[in-house]
């Protein structure tokens, strides 16, 4: 499922916090992780779940196993802040510029719908609240894991399932199986839910590669926030 579009005939503010995150996303990765390249900086702030259960910063040489007994070294370095921070820069890092864009089109769609009801203050905790949801859900799932966790994936999940469950019915034009469509938002969005579940169940514990625990534990913390985080406002 890729989102093109959604309707925001009802959107009276300008929606300046989802601008603020998608620009510190861009500025992050552009001139702190220059595009991907600085592996000092991007090692050093990314959330590493081992590191948050032991409370201890690895650096140097790690090595992976994978449930099929396959290794792989992973160079680390060191955090000169402490390694609780990261629950935090790691939500605005990201791997590939594939990466940030899929992101950055799914906060740009559905962020500003989610702000214009939550109020600027409400929505940016709210998206911060689900990120650190997120990333805990992924360090509860392999926590032993020393894979690096970088990406805001697991926060805008959590706006998914706000924007879900507020929005059920409103008009997506979405990508759906190469057909350009539009579709009610529990279609657009069930489908992506799907998708998360049958490859989260699929893929092996320690596997590395996208972190789906995360996505699922940031769509859950919306479906179960939002509507607190809304208390007072026009729904």
């Amino acid at each position: 499922m890729f989102p093109i579009g959604d309707d925001n005939s009802d959107v009276k503010i300008t929606p300046f916090v989802n601008y603020i995150f998608l620009g510190l996303n861009v500025i992050v990765f552009v001139l702190f992780q220059q595009i991907g390249s600085s592996e000092s900086f991007t090692y050093a702030y990314s959330l590493v779940p081992k590191e948050i259960t032991d409370g201890v910063d690895l650096s140097g040489v790690q090595v992976v196993r994978d449930s099929f007994g396959n290794t792989a070294q992973i160079q680390h370095y060191s955090t000169p802040l402490p390694v609780y921070f990261n629950f935090l820069s790691s939500m605005f890092m990201h791997g590939s510029i594939a990466h940030i864009f899929g992101n950055m089109l799914f906060l740009w769609i559905f962020g500003d719908n989610l702000e214009n009801l939550l109020g600027h203050i409400r929505f940016a905790a709210f998206y911060l609240v689900c990120g650190f949801a997120a990333a805990a859900a992924q360090i509860f799932m392999d926590g032993d894991s020393v894979i690096p966790m970088l990406g805001a994936s697991g926060a805008i999940s959590g706006v998914l399932g706000g924007y879900i469950l507020l929005f059920p019915q409103r008009r997506v034009r979405a990508l759906i199986f190469n057909f350009l469509t539009t579709v009610p938002a529990f279609v657009a969005i069930g489908i992506w839910i799907a998708y998360q579940l049958i490859l989260g169940y699929m893929t092996p514990a320690g596997t590395g590669g996208v972190a789906y625990a995360a996505h699922i534990g940031g769509f859950v913390a919306g479906l179960a926030l939002v509507k607190v985080f809304a208390l007072g406002r026009r729904v």
